[in-house]
């Protein structure tokens, strides 16, 4: 999990409800309300443009906006001091960014299914050094703005059988998922794109039964986002880690209309339990009710429809993080959709793979090293409905099994020394 989830405000609205007082979350700038880029929708996919929640960098040493250059973001294992005149200053912005994070170093624009790779980052691949996050998570961190998620439950008589479910804070405000975020600009051009990716961390008690997996959830104008927020923090360490966990507040969760599954369908009933009174389709509507049963095909017929989304979905791509249906463009593949939710690249596929940053922050020791491993499959990504079809995973070099650092793995495990694998061949070169 994050796979799909809700934001139909408009920055304007959002920022609104940022800035009141339970929040206390201000934000200095924002889009303007009638960005073409931006999505409005209850029905939030991948690849969509959002909205995220930064700080804004007071001594920019880069042209991209404030954004401090890779090199200069060093790691550190100790919180920094702070004057109160360097705390006072800092601003933030809502941005608008793009859902699948494209890190900076990327020369070219990638294919979509690589995007769909880095939708999620695993909290248990931030722990150790190195990495594709390496960058990010030093200093480039961020919240991603929602109203609420999406996750479907899997019926275990019939796993092509699931119902989507909506969650919410139940106390009706925002929900503030912890992100990382990258800025770049492709050779040969002069735009900055903004990209970024949820954080995601063991679901608690109550989504237990949803999915081994949710958002890392932040606490809106709380120290602890502060300090995740902090321009001035520069490096990751322990107490930043600790911040990756399991929502301890109140959540809302129950079954909503499988209209939200298809890509580009957008309704207020999506957010709406299906077995409310509130919703025309409760089936407990249509008895003695013939108006009732009249508005219910009516607000099917009425569906919104995306426009400008011409993506297909996939309804049974696995591997994923969440069990949300995968949007597919025209132009790519069912089978390449699936290969790359997979998140295990192989030799047989390098166009599908994930390249690690060109850095020196790590020994050539290690770097040599961590370049020769190979991901064994997860224990998700061996099922299959039919034996005929299995695969038999790729022996790891050493006779080591790494974890993805963003695929889904039904077993939290304990990070070893080495850390999680060095994400390979990232967007092309």
């Amino acid at each position: 999990m994050c796979g799909r989830y809700a934001l139909h405000l408009r920055p304007s609205e959002v920022r609104e409800r940022l800035a009141e007082r339970d929040m206390n979350m201000p934000a200095d700038e924002a889009p303007d309300d009638e960005d073409p880029s931006l999505r409005h929708t209850y029905n939030f996919a991948p690849g969509n443009t959002g909205l995220i929640y930064r700080a804004v960098y007071s001594q920019p040493d880069s042209t991209q906006d404030g954004e401090p250059s890779p090199k200069r973001a060093k790691t550190s294992h100790t919180s920094p001091k702070k004057s109160a005149s360097s705390k006072e200053a800092t601003k933030y912005k809502l941005q608008g960014a793009k859902w699948g994070l494209i890190p900076f170093w990327t020369k070219r624009a990638p294919d979509y299914s690589s995007q769909l790779r880095t939708i999620n980052c695993r909290d248990d691949s931030l722990s150790t050094a190195g990495g594709m996050w390496n960058t990010m998570k030093q200093r480039k961190r961020c919240v991603v703005v929602a109203e609420g998620f999406y996750e479907w439950y899997k019926n275990p008589s019939n796993p092509k059988d699931k119902t989507p479910h909506y969650t919410k804070r139940k106390d009706g405000q925002m929900m503030c998922f912890a992100g990382l975020y990258d800025v770049v600009r492709y050779e040969g051009t002069e735009t900055d794109i903004w990209t970024y990716t949820i954080i995601t961390t063991d679901s608690n008690k109550q989504l237990k039964f949803l999915h081994d997996r949710m958002p890392v959830i932040l606490e809106a104008g709380s120290k602890e986002m502060a300090e995740w927020l902090d321009p001035e923090r520069v490096g990751w360490d322990k107490e930043l880690q600790g911040m990756l966990k399991p929502f301890e507040g109140e959540l809302e969760c129950y079954a909503v209309d499988k209209g939200v599954g298809k890509v580009g369908n957008n309704s207020a009933l999506f957010v709406v339990p299906v077995d409310s009174k509130a919703n025309p389709k409760n089936i407990a509507n249509f008895f003695g009710a013939g108006k009732a049963k009249k508005e219910a095909v009516k607000d099917e017929e009425d569906m919104e429809k995306e426009p400008d989304e011409k993506r297909e979905t996939v309804v049974d791509a696995k591997g994923t993080e969440d069990n949300a249906p995968v949007p597919k463009p025209s132009a790519t593949s069912t089978e390449d959709v699936r290969a790359a939710v997979k998140h295990e690249p192989g030799g047989d596929a390098p166009d599908l793979a994930i390249k690690a940053e060109p850095s020196d922050s790590l020994p050539t020791t290690k770097r040599e090293t961590r370049s020769g491993l190979k991901r064994a499959a997860s224990p998700m990504d061996r099922r299959s409905s039919s034996p005929q079809k299995k695969a038999k995973p790729a022996p790891a070099t050493g006779g080591r099994k790494m974890r993805s650092a963003v695929s889904n793995d039904t077993v939290a495990k304990t990070p070893t020394k080495e850390g999680n694998a060095r994400i390979t061949a990232f967007f092309g070169k």
